[in-house]
């Protein structure tokens, strides 16, 4: 088992950080921070345990803001003496953005030059949250400004940091509500030249979708007009979930718009009894029955049964098919019964439907068993 990533967040992040500090800031008093820093640190978490340095930086710093933070950007690039290679290296920075994020809301300039300088190190997605609910109008201005910066990650923050449904991260109902400037910003951003940009620019488009389908269907059929491969394969990106979803309006953006002229045969779902950790392969034939060459879209849906014994759908990606008249391919897939974080099986019959163009068509079924 792999070893939990709290484990690379121990003593050593609040030492690393006195040390930068008292680089720039002799008057720091390190053996004190570290007292705080520490107590109760191993009981928590990574996250708060990131919130906890930094509210022992904020009792160790400066009571001024802006000093505080000229000091915490002054330390930024001071050797800290951590080894090189860890997973979580840039987390080192988590302290400092939660400390911007919590003491300086009534600081808006001071804070936005921190969040420039420490997003290019870790991320200030998460710290520029707040600055969204408390001055949106002039995040929004700033992320402007920002779409066009020289600094990926910059660019970067301006649509992750704006994502309604950003994951691990408190939402943003404004945004929820309306749309509407988040998508101004995302307009600034869909040729972007870096893919690291555009990956979270249809992630955003994507999260966008989840409350307004419509908004992203009529979005992404304007995008579409003279669209680079490149946006293109953001428009596809963003549609990822509404496609599962199988919502009408974005399967039509992508030319799925029609039924499938196909039938479905030979489906062989094996083993139908599957210990749970065991492995299931599902396989069909799919046939064009047209007389006409046609793409059709194909997935699949496992009904995964709950707790409660009700069921829950889970779409699997399986290809886009370009079939000649009457051609016939067959597909096939491995799914594992393994626990995993994200779920938990349950014994029982599992339905498998597969998706044409977005339609269902019952597949067959196995049974789960513990």
């Amino acid at each position: 088992m792999a070893e939990p990533l709290v484990n690379q967040y121990g003593a050593d992040v609040p030492e690393a950080i006195a040390r930068m500090i008292s680089a720039v800031h002799p008057k720091f008093e390190s053996k004190k921070f570290m007292r705080d820093a520490l107590q109760g640190y191993e009981a928590l978490a990574l996250m708060p345990r990131g919130k906890h340095i930094a509210q022992a930086l904020h009792k160790h710093l400066p009571t001024d803001y802006p000093k505080a933070v000229d000091i915490l950007l002054a330390s930024l690039d001071q050797p800290h003496g951590r080894p090189e290679g860890l997973s979580l290296a840039s987390f080192l920075y988590l302290p400092h953005t939660m400390f911007v994020a919590e003491f300086g809301l009534d600081h808006f300039e001071d804070s936005m030059r921190a969040q420039h300088a420490l997003t290019q190190r870790f991320t200030a997605e998460f710290s520029i949250r707040t600055f969204f609910q408390k001055h949106e109008a002039a995040t929004l201005a700033r992320f402007k400004q920002w779409a066009t910066d020289p600094s990926v990650h910059v660019r970067r923050l301006v649509s992750e940091g704006s994502r309604p449904r950003l994951p691990w991260a408190s939402r943003l109902p404004s945004f929820q509500k309306n749309p509407a400037p988040v998508l101004a910003l995302l307009d600034l951003l869909k040729d972007d030249p870096e893919l690291y940009v555009r990956r979270s620019v249809a992630n955003n488009l994507n999260d966008i979708g989840k409350d307004h389908p419509a908004v992203l269907a009529q979005t992404a059929k304007q995008w579409l007009k003279g669209a680079s491969e490149e946006r293109r394969w953001i428009v596809q990106h963003a549609l990822r979930s509404a496609v599962k979803r199988g919502e009408a309006a974005a399967l039509e953006v992508l030319g799925f718009g029609q039924s499938a002229k196909a039938e479905v045969s030979n489906a062989h779902i094996t083993p139908k009894r599957v210990v749970m950790g065991e492995k299931v392969n599902i396989a069909f034939d799919v046939s064009n029955t047209s007389n006409k060459a046609q793409q059709v879209l194909v997935d699949f849906c496992i009904h995964y049964v709950k707790a409660s014994g009700k069921t829950s759908a889970k779409v699997f990606k399986l290809k886009v098919l370009d079939l000649v008249p009457k051609e016939t391919v067959r597909l096939s897939k491995t799914v594992s019964t393994a626990e995993m974080t994200t779920r938990k099986h349950h014994a029982g019959a599992h339905q498998v439907d597969v998706l044409l163009n977005g339609q269902a068509r019952v597949l067959g079924a196995f049974e789960l068993v513990a």
